[in-house]
């Protein structure tokens, strides 16, 4: 696993989410009421962006922007069509006050 820095906790309040280059990939990272939670930004329908969508801070969901497929945040698990097709997540960690995201090299 490769970590990327992601940025510092306090500039990532709840309610807020940040993309973040990791490798070949972009993240989503999410703060969903202060679970820090990281989604891959392609959408399982169609690879187009998934982060970049709406997304409800209180259930934990996104909706791609795209054709309104929305996905939950922690599974990556689509919950509603076209997508039927999970995404990738990732693990999210604070140290010294800072948000990391681990991602597969």
């Amino acid at each position: 696993m490769a970590e990327f820095e992601v940025c510092p906790l306090d500039e990532l309040p709840p309610g807020t989410m940040r993309l973040v280059p990791a490798g070949t990939l972009t993240v989503g990272v999410f703060n969903c009421g202060g679970s820090l939670l990281a989604i891959e930004d392609r959408c399982s329908h169609d690879d187009g962006p998934l982060a970049e969508g709406d997304w409800d801070p209180e259930a934990c969901v996104v909706v791609c922007p795209r054709h309104g497929s929305r996905f939950d945040l922690e599974t990556g698990i689509p919950m509603t069509l076209p997508a039927f097709e999970p995404v990738a997540t990732f693990p999210v960690t604070v140290r010294d006050g800072v948000v990391f995201v681990e991602v597969e090299a």
